[in-house]
């Protein structure tokens, strides 16, 4: 497997001669699987227009791009870069569309699509020219042919937000681009007027059960490629329910499940290459992590398994 970076910043694009080194585009992820290269694609950000530019230039014109794009989540940062994406202009081009189930009243295609009307886009989704298929996804396995298997787990997050572990010849990739721990959501303290002990006790015990399954599914992957937005630090004085890791839970739950090597994603958009530098040196030392590599993840970085 080759796993290239297109685009690794949270929640908005951030171009600049601040983010040169780690770039500033937002959530793509290229994976080839094989030889010739059976391509998956996670998520739709700003980094897709430069994936499209990449494939046009690889193409030979005779052979159609063929892709599976997976969707993490349909907040507007990893799904901006698909009107962007020059294969869907083509009508030899066959793409499939997956991502959770928003809403029973909304399928994947409606949500997608909404951000290609006239309103926001002067090409409506209708006027693509690609065989494009959208498949809804739950909690599960499914067989991708090839050789390739695919698990899901929602992750939490404030949208319905997957993580995705691919099995392939005995290597395992997984992916967690928008998480937070779960935790306790209900009052602690005995002295707090909205206090009730019961449920107290229940949101302890919902929160360690999810955390360990979490856990397992992340148990033992070669490549980890988490969300790391924050440092701790930052997390506990107002970050606490955006949906996203500390730095220092992510090498915490790489340690504990055994993990190869972490990948860490989702720099905060304000977070420079001077600064996450810095942070790399205290954060990626192997005297912190033990046996998992952790690096923070940059535009155009290729890893192989």
């Amino acid at each position: 497997m080759k796993i290239k970076f297109w685009g690794v910043r949270g929640s908005i694009p951030c171009p600049g001669s601040s983010t040169v080194k780690y770039g500033g585009n937002t959530p793509c992820l290229e994976i080839r699987f094989g030889e010739p290269g059976r391509l998956i694609i996670i998520d739709a950000g700003s980094g897709l227009r430069e994936l499209g530019i990449s494939l046009m230039s690889r193409n030979d014109s005779v052979t159609p791009i063929e892709a599976d794009l997976f969707l993490t989540h349909t907040h507007l940062d990893h799904i901006l870069g698909l009107p962007f994406f020059t294969p869907v202009y083509l009508p030899d081009t066959k793409l499939k569309i997956y991502g959770p189930v928003t809403g029973e009243e909304k399928s994947l295609e409606t949500v997608i699509g909404g951000q290609l009307s006239y309103h926001y886009f002067p090409v409506r989704q209708t006027e693509l020219a690609a065989d494009i298929e959208y498949i809804n996804l739950k909690e599960g396995s499914l067989d991708l042919h090839d050789g390739i298997t695919l698990t899901t787990k929602y992750l939490n997050h404030p949208l319905l937000c997957f993580a995705y572990r691919f099995e392939y010849q005995g290597k395992v990739i997984c992916t967690a681009f928008d998480n937070e721990p779960f935790y306790n959501i209900f009052s602690t303290d005995p002295h707090d007027p909205a206090y009730d002990e019961a449920m107290a006790r229940e949101g302890d015990v919902c929160a360690r059960t999810e955390n360990r399954r979490m856990e397992a599914f992340f148990e033992g992957a070669d490549l980890l490629i988490h969300d790391a937005q924050f440092t701790q630090k930052e997390y506990e004085s107002d970050k606490k329910g955006w949906g996203h890791t500390s730095i220092e839970d992510a090498i915490g739950i790489a340690k504990r499940c055994n993990v190869g090597r972490l990948a860490l994603l989702h720099h905060d958009p304000s977070r420079t290459d001077r600064q996450i530098d810095e942070l790399a040196e205290v954060f990626c030392d192997p005297g912190l992590t033990g046996s998992t590599e952790a690096f923070f993840a940059r535009e155009g970085m290729e890893v192989r398994l």
